[in-house]
């Protein structure tokens, strides 16, 4: 019994040993400060005889292939439709520096990869177009040869994921902070006079309490620092700013969270006829989906308030 008692107290040291000496396993992770894109795939254009049908599928195997890509968060291609849809704006390839910033504003991407592919005799080429939606900054890559249209397709994914990781911060715009936003407004608004505004934009986050209204204080605080008087009261204001905006979850890898939002903003006078009005969808990326949240509504109101303050002053 003693013996027996002795190999098992033995089995048990050894079992310890090498628990203690076992490395526990890592969770998977990604960077906290790697930059992440939204992008949007469109379908190519198809030019010329035998690619019929051909850039629904590049569109949809090359949006399959970037999933994988952890600096890229793809918006969902019914999405997309039904966005389109919703904007009557036709999907389709041949997309201007315009329609490219439009459609930044409508998914909240800030890549557009779309393109064109033709033959010439057996030879399929297929030519991608990497936009940003903020610059319309243009990218370019390309292949061509005989194989499968799926086997080019992977191809040419390869290509757009490596330039997309490599290349993006080509495209994006300067960072710009909320100081160079009121100057460059400043600027554009000059000495006309700005009339007296009050800002209420409800907000809220989809699945959670809403906590303060991080899209209203922004609006607030450009209004204040571009020279309006912003006043507490509707009855005190020439004009009021109203809107609504929402967050949602839309994605999780890793230790990071993807938040996408969507903000609208009108401006009324007194009598309640619409001055002006705007919208803006915006995505962002976070440890903490609040804070995401927060940072995505804030960006959405920033960039109205780039676009629609300007048009309240009175020359």
């Amino acid at each position: 019994m003693k013996k027996l008692m002795m190999m098992m107290m033995a089995l048990i040291v050894g079992l310890s040993a090498i628990a203690q000496n076992e490395e526990p396993k890592k969770a998977e992770t990604v960077a906290v400060n790697a930059e992440v894109y939204t992008v949007a795939v469109l379908p190519f254009t198809e030019s010329g005889a035998g690619v019929a049908g051909q850039g629904e599928q590049v569109a949809d195997i090359l949006f399959a292939k970037l999933c994988t890509n952890p600096n890229v968060w793809m918006v969902e291609r019914k999405e997309l439709e039904k966005l389109f849809k919703e904007a009557e704006l036709n999907i389709s390839g041949a997309v201007n520096p315009n329609q490219a910033i439009q459609i930044g504003q409508l998914t909240g991407a800030k890549i557009l990869i779309t393109g064109s592919v033709f033959k010439v005799k057996d030879k399929t080429f297929l030519v991608a177009k990497v936009i940003s939606t903020e610059t319309s900054r243009v990218l370019g890559k390309s292949v061509d040869g005989l194989d499968a249209l799926d086997a080019l397709t992977g191809k040419l994914a390869e290509q757009v994921s490596d330039t997309i990781s490599k290349d993006a911060k080509k495209l994006m715009p300067d960072v710009r902070e909320l100081k160079d936003i009121i100057a460059d407004l400043k600027k554009k608004i000059g000495d006309g006079k700005k009339p007296k505004v009050y800002v209420k934009i409800e907000e809220r986050h989809v699945g959670s309490v809403t906590i303060d209204p991080a899209a209203e204080t922004e609006m607030q605080v450009i209004c204040k620092e571009l020279g309006f008087e912003v006043t507490t009261s509707e009855n005190d204001a020439e004009l009021l700013i109203k809107g609504e905006g929402f967050s949602e979850f839309a994605g999780r890898r890793g230790n990071l969270v993807s938040i996408k939002s969507r903000l609208e903003v009108k401006v009324l006078d007194k009598v309640g006829n619409v001055v002006a009005v705007d919208k803006q969808t915006t995505a962002e990326v976070d440890l903490a989906e609040q804070v995401a949240g927060k940072k995505a509504l804030q960006e959405a109101s920033a960039k109205i308030a780039e676009r629609i303050l300007p048009k309240l002053i009175k020359k």
